[in-house]
């Protein structure tokens, strides 16, 4: 099992990959991902709870409606199927993005 990525190794994987992220780590219903959105993030709603943390550049973030400007170390979280976007974001934004838990998310 795989239990460790650098940011060096996150990024070769996601300058290899034909899509703006890359699976890095994969777990039970856990997945560790590296997103680097291009023009436009035109991501749809997503059936698991997913985190999201800054690891470079900045952005503004819409999560239904509420809007937070993010930049790096910041941690945003996302409950399943709700609308999210990145918008107004520096060509460099890096993302770790962490999906987990059972489709429909986990309820408080």
């Amino acid at each position: 099992m795989n239990f460790h990525i650098s940011f060096a190794e996150a990024f070769r994987q996601l300058q290899k990959s034909e899509d703006d992220f890359a699976v890095l780590i994969e777990n039970g219903s856990m997945r560790g991902i590296i997103f680097g959105p291009d023009e436009i993030d035109d991501q749809q709603p997503h059936m698991q709870d997913e985190i999201y943390i800054v690891m470079r550049g900045t952005s503004e973030f819409n999560l239904q409606n509420k809007v937070v400007k993010a930049g790096p170390g910041d941690f945003l979280f996302v409950p399943a199927g709700a609308e999210h976007r990145f918008f107004n974001f520096t060509s460099d934004l890096l993302l770790w993005v962490i999906f987990y838990g059972p489709e429909g998310g986990e309820r408080a």
